[in-house]
């Protein structure tokens, strides 16, 4: 079974206690310290009974993250911003794609023109 890699997971590599906060930086793409500080104010502000009943609940209920999720430090990037906003990295890869058509078919007309420099080319090296 193939882990999926727009699910949250807890990070259990690059955690303090039991990895719920750097499965939500890993998650967002934000810092982890980032989060541990939000987490903190935010429990201190008022959230005390629940963040830590939202945090325990999160650290039972979220499978662990399957090591070797991501081929490279560029792969994690591209799934970060796929889960943060999934239309712009849609618009990015048709962009790319688009692109890479343009090319290919620049090269097709090209090759497949009446070019006489090209042919001429080829039959020297003929």
């Amino acid at each position: 079974m193939t882990a999926q890699r727009t699910k949250f997971y807890l990070d259990k590599q690059n955690a303090k206690w039991s990895g719920v906060c750097s499965g939500i930086a890993d998650y967002t793409g934000v810092e982890t310290m980032w989060i541990r500080i939000g987490a903190v104010l935010l429990t201190l502000a008022g959230g005390f009974p629940w963040t830590l009943i939202a945090y325990a609940m999160i650290a039972w209920m979220a499978p662990k993250k399957p090591i070797g999720l991501y081929d490279s430090e560029e792969d994690a990037k591209f799934w970060q911003g796929v889960r943060s906003n999934p239309k712009r990295s849609t618009a990015e890869i048709r962009s790319t794609f688009r692109d890479i058509d343009r090319r290919l078919a620049d090269i097709e007309m090209f090759y497949t023109s009446r070019n006489t420099r090209l042919a001429d080319e080829i039959d020297s090296l003929r």
